[in-house]
């Protein structure tokens, strides 16, 4: 497949006029999204949980993540992290003591990012558009502790899919009331209040301090065969029309 592959490239590269190197790296992305996606078969689709690596085994946020990993393990759903540290660490941590399934989506980094020791299933990504992506897809919920950069650029992307309708609309959960209105009240005074965003946006996202609130939409929304995925009841893109001679 592979081989076909770099040969649907070259010939894009002969009318293109791509370089050499445009095609070595189209053919990294596939690679890892094709072995990202070859993962998940085996996977089924569970509760992503996003958070800061940062956050310490004191904080309150990594006992309500390791709270929260055990219930969704005793009502057997999977847990999928980025298989970091801290929130990532916690969720995965408290559905492993409870003998649940983990999948941990390491990165590689120039300053290598060591994977927590609990996840059962493991898969490292050069790049994080396709780690992001896997993330995603190997989720029918999604849950947002407080944390950084990253965290809040997951939630941006993933909130602006399903505002988008680019991926369905699925429980996207932020605990820590504290932590996320001030945001909600930017999200509602800046931008829904000079109509960069519509009313019904905000609705996206629910936020709490209830973890049981985690469980009961995972529960609603009922068990995965493996082999399935909501994603494959979506409609398939439509091949853009060739161009005009």
């Amino acid at each position: 497949m592979e081989e076909a592959f770099r040969d649907w490239i070259r010939e894009i590269k002969d009318q293109k006029q791509l370089t050499e190197h445009d095609v070595e790296r189209s053919i990294a992305y596939a690679r890892d999204l094709l072995q990202g996606l070859a993962k998940l078969r085996t996977f089924p689709q569970g509760v992503s949980v996003y958070g800061s690596a940062r956050s310490p085994e004191t904080s309150k946020y990594y006992q309500s993540a390791r709270k929260l990993g055990a219930l969704l393990a005793q009502n057997g759903h999977a847990v999928v992290t980025g298989g970091g540290h801290g929130i990532m660490e916690a969720a995965s941590r408290g559905a492993h003591e409870y003998g649940g399934r983990v999948l941990g989506l390491n990165i590689e980094l120039p300053h290598e990012q060591t994977l927590n020791a609990y996840v059962t299933d493991m898969l490292e990504f050069r790049y994080f558009f396709a780690r992001k992506v896997m993330l995603t897809m190997a989720a029918k919920v999604y849950v947002f502790y407080p944390g950084g950069f990253g965290t809040l650029d997951e939630f941006a992307e993933i909130m602006t899919l399903m505002q988008t309708q680019k991926m369905p609309r699925m429980p996207m959960i932020l605990i820590g009331k504290k932590f996320w209105r001030p945001l909600d009240r930017f999200f509602y005074t800046r931008l829904e209040g000079n109509k960069l965003i519509s009313k019904g946006d905000r609705a996206i996202y629910t936020i709490t301090d209830d973890i049981n609130e985690v469980v009961r939409v995972a529960e609603k929304i009922g068990h995965h065969k493996i082999d399935e995925n909501i994603y494959d009841t979506l409609k398939a893109v439509k091949k853009p029309r060739k161009p005009k001679a």
